[in-house]
């Protein structure tokens, strides 16, 4: 449960392991709203057709509503003898055996339910009911369910202010660029205006210079809109997402941009995301900064069925220290806390005039 950050994937682990781990015939998992329904409800044992078939997500109601209002379990021999039951939809399977266990906050405060979510079991494979084994067993899941998905939320809001941080980067980035660009274009194309009747030979040149402003600011917004809108990493993977963008930045800049992989792995969502978001990052400073004519980006697996990618450019490089020293980061921090985030190494090799490295590697999951 814990190897996972998203908290969809973290909420149907913890559901399938205790449906396995107790020998039940039906699991699922609610996680309420502030609205008296339920923000996620994850259900194993039942197939898609029947979930489709039994129609919206259920409403905080019976025997639901009555767990979060637990700090302890709730064992039934048949849940439709309990005063708090309330029925169910035509589709819905048939339910006897009930065990209920609430997944308690470990950092909630003493006057509050703290709780996180609510893991309901039903109907015990091997017949007759729960016993007071399966209990502690669904007890001590709870809690270390109660880490995984604590961890799982902090990692989605921290992923949130990221985001928060690229829209302001790439706003940023817009401003400083594109919209410089575009005024500079503005004057002198009303230059050129002037000079058209009085002196031709020179408007002529203002108006090359306009041509060359807009290519410039071209190639800026194509940058930004393959920042904005990268292919989904979840149908294309890392290596044809990383193909189609590199394929994209070579037909915009001048400088050439080459892709190559080899024997790369599926990785975990995030580590996927971050390798992403880091060879952006690095293309952007090479691409931007670092004058280069070549820049090559490479990934590949590693024995321990994790991944190297490898940014490489022949431009002007740099002194990091000096760079640190000067407040000017270009990313660098943004990319080694990305790294750190899934686990993985960041490291940069650079000197003046000896082009720049940018190598990330992140383990198997």
């Amino acid at each position: 449960m814990s190897r996972h950050l998203e908290v969809r994937e973290v909420l149907r682990r913890i559901t399938a392991s205790a449906r396995r781990l107790l020998g039940a015939e039906y699991a699922a998992l609610g996680v309420p709203d502030d609205h008296g329904g339920f923000a996620q409800f994850v259900v194993d044992g039942v197939t898609d057709e029947q979930w489709k078939a039994i129609g919206p997500l259920p409403r905080q109601h019976g025997v639901l509503a009555a767990m979060f209002h637990e700090t302890g379990a709730v064992r039934l021999d048949d849940v439709r003898s309990a005063p708090a039951f309330g029925g169910w939809p035509d589709a819905h399977p048939e339910l006897g055996a009930f065990l209920g266990m609430p997944i308690l906050d470990p950092d909630h405060a003493e006057d509050e339910p703290g709780v996180l979510g609510v893991i309901y079991l039903a109907n015990k494979q091997s017949g007759g009911g729960f016993t007071d084994h399966d209990e502690e067993l669904l007890r001590i899941l709870a809690a270390h369910a109660a880490l995984a998905l604590s961890n799982a939320s902090l990692y989605e809001r921290s992923r949130e202010l990221t985001l928060a941080g690229e829209r302001a980067r790439i706003a940023h980035d817009l401003h400083d660029a594109v919209a410089q660009k575009l005024f500079s274009l503005r004057l002198t194309a009303k230059a050129a205006a002037k000079l058209v009747d009085r002196d031709p030979a020179r408007a002529r040149e203002e108006l090359a210079e306009v041509a060359r402003l807009a290519a410039e600011a071209a190639d800026e917004l194509r940058a930004v809109v393959v920042e904005l809108r990268p292919a989904a990493l979840e149908e294309d993977g890392l290596s044809a997402t990383l193909a189609s963008q590199v394929q994209v930045l070579d037909r915009a800049h001048a400088a050439d941009i080459a892709f190559a992989a080899d024997r790369v792995r599926a990785l975990p969502q995030a580590q996927e995301g971050a390798l992403l978001r880091v060879a952006q990052e690095a293309l952007h400073n090479a691409l931007r900064h670092s004058g280069a004519r070549r820049v090559t980006v490479t990934l590949a697996g590693t024995p321990a069925r994790g991944a190297v990618l490898r940014i490489s450019d022949n431009g002007r490089g740099f002194d990091p220290d000096s760079v640190r020293r000067a407040g000017r980061h270009l990313g660098l921090a943004s990319m080694r806390d990305r790294a750190a985030a899934v686990g993985g190494r960041l490291t940069l090799d650079s000197a003046p005039g000896k082009g720049t490295v940018v190598e990330m590697e992140v383990p198997g999951a």
